[in-house]
């Protein structure tokens, strides 16, 4: 039965997609497993299957085929945690692991994770593809106590889900699979459902940019089945809104919001605000202003304390019913804001037009800001305009601090993610809402001080200069490698850089290139045992570096090129000022 998980061999990479094959000399699932045992942690396995990579190879050819595997494997290794484990495993497929304890990122919240980030379509010149996957998830020891086992259960839970359509998630059950279509019954199971409180809402902490204190929370839907356990709502929401029981189910998302932010105002947490999102049929309803109005005053609420997040679908119609309503609930004094801003479609023209409050960034927007300069001007640029609209902007999916400072830095005003915490029930937030700040140190106020980033992938000469420019009293940070020095940059003030030429990943000037696009007031200088005189020249005609120096230094000329590069960059910020 478990045969199929050794026809590799002991091939080491595979090479499409660059990543381990599961059974091949790479990371050991048994040991994996052993080593979670040992720590007391459960491991989540995933069977990941790409929906629909057979027509693509058809239609488009197999070159196509492997460049979307390639791309989807580097995007899985990205959000995969990196204590997790990936393999790939067949022609479509892979395997993904986590090990976790008791409210730590576990398989469902890992497969949301993946699912949200492919929401972005991947880029395989000439073609841009949306990629969708099927997942099966299995828990050591709940549903296997060996490897073999624990791979055949989350194969048995996607064979099981993928018989209820494309882009699912399902997790391994004991009970044997349905032989009714999924769709039958559908409406009637639903509505038990939210009769029987099997839909609960999940609250993720919403933090605020002024002293990184928790300031609400964001209410997001999940539906605890008798035989699946806790869904999703990607999986479900298309079908509830099939049978006609979208605006139901609005409803009732902002009455058990509006329930909870009473009960924690009764205890006396009046700081605390709430957001819930409003589904589009329930904002075309004529008398959704009056039932929201009323659900506030029964509650003692203030309404500004609700925020009602809205989809851009709903305003990109332009239904006169809507805007009527969007104007009500703005006078009611209910905070409106605009969900996944710069996915569904909503025109400028829209945006301006309509009373809002707030903007949500979506995740597939922030996830490469402290690297890649395009995706930070797209979020300088929705910052900027939603300041200039008058609007409060909220990141979502926050999962560094990196991403953290970057947005910080851009004047973001609240923030939302992984990094702050994972969603949980409401009973389970009270540690978090005691201590108010989760990560203090990163809004430590920063002082005004020089700071200097010093790059090369050789330690002994970053050992080196740090003693040597330890004596003029910088702030010293070190990177061995670019990915590391940009998360730097993004979670720091740096005025002055000093980077090698030659490096794995890319070279020195490549390196200040980008940094000059994405933080151009920085001072850049190239030092260097190796000269590529037409590279350089053209750095520094371009503006990308300030000085080429040269191995072996002297100590005291180095310090004074140091030193002017800092007055350089004070001179440069002085007039700004003027």
């Amino acid at each position: 039965m478990f045969s199929r998980y050794d026809d590799f061999g002991y091939v080491s990479l595979d090479p499409v997609t660059g990543i381990h094959r599961l059974g091949g000399n790479g990371p050991s699932l048994t040991t994996a497993l052993a080593a979670a045992s040992a720590t007391r942690r459960r491991v989540a396995l995933l069977h990941i299957d790409v929906d629909m990579l057979r027509s693509i190879n058809a239609n488009m050819g197999d070159d196509v085929g492997d460049k979307v595997l390639s791309a989807a494997a580097q995007r899985l290794r990205k959000i995969i945690p990196q204590d997790g484990w990936i393999w790939r495993l067949g022609s479509d497929e892979f395997i993904a692991a986590i090990g976790y304890r008791e409210g730590e990122l576990d398989g469902s919240g890992l497969a949301d994770r993946i699912r949200d980030d492919f929401r972005v379509p991947l880029s395989i010149p000439p073609y841009t593809l949306s990629i969708t996957f099927s997942i099966g998830v299995a828990i050591f020891p709940d549903h296997a106590g060996n490897a073999a086992a624990l791979l055949a259960s989350a194969e048995q839970a996607l064979l099981r889900v993928k018989e209820e359509g494309l882009d699912n998630v399902g997790l391994y059950t004991h009970a044997p699979p349905a032989r009714a279509d999924p769709t039958d019954g559908f409406a009637e199971r639903f509505v038990e459902a939210m009769e029987s409180d099997q839909l609960r809402l999940f609250y993720q902490p919403l933090i605020s940019a002024d002293d990184g204190g928790l300031c609400g929370f964001s209410a997001l839907l999940r539906w605890q089945t008798p035989d699946q356990g806790t869904l999703l709502p990607h999986p479900f929401l298309e079908m509830v809104e099939r049978v006609g029981l979208s605006a139901k189910l609005g409803w009732w998302s902002v009455e058990a919001a509006a329930h909870q932010l009473a009960q924690w105002r009764l205890q006396g947490l009046d700081y605390l605000n709430v957001s819930v999102q409003v589904t589009e049929q329930l904002l075309a309803e004529r008398d959704c202003v009056d039932r929201i109005g009323e659900l506030i005053y029964r509650h003692g609420l203030p309404a500004k304390a609700l925020e009602l997040e809205i989809p851009e679908s709903a305003m990109a119609l332009d239904v006169r019913e809507v805007a009527t309503n969007l104007a009500s609930l703005r006078e009611l004094g209910a905070t409106l804001t605009v969900r996944d801003f710069g996915l569904g479609g909503l025109s400028l023209s829209s945006l301006a037009q309509y009373p809002l409050d707030r903007l949500k960034i979506d995740r597939s927007f922030i996830r490469n800001v402290a690297i890649d300069a395009r995706s930070a001007a797209v979020v300088r640029g929705i910052i900027a305009m939603g300041h200039s609209l008058g609007m409060k902007v909220t990141a979502k999916g926050v999962e560094s601090e990196s991403e953290l400072g970057f947005l910080r830095r851009n004047h973001c005003d609240f923030f939302q993610g992984y990094l702050f915490g994972m969603p949980a029930p409401a009973d389970d937030l009270y540690d978090l809402i005691r201590r108010r700040f989760p990560r203090p140190g990163a809004f430590a106020t920063t002082r005004p001080e020089r700071t200097l980033l010093l790059l090369d992938d050789e330690e002994n000469v970053l050992r080196s200069l740090v003693r040597l420019f330890r004596r003029d009293g910088y702030r010293i940070l070190t990177a061995n490698g670019v990915r590391e020095a940009f998360d730097l940059l993004a979670s720091n003030p740096v005025q002055v850089i000093l980077s090698d030429q030659r490096m794995p990943d890319m070279s020195g000037t490549e390196f200040l290139t980008r940094v000059r696009e994405l933080y151009p007031d920085t001072v850049r200088l190239v030092l260097s045992g190796y000269t590529d005189l037409a590279a350089i020249t053209d750095a520094i005609n371009r503006g990308s570096i300030y000085r080429f120096l040269t191995k072996p230094w002297n100590d005291e000329e180095l310090r004074g090129h140091i030193q002017a590069a800092f007055r350089a960059h004070e001179e440069k910020s002085r007039d700004v000022i003027r």
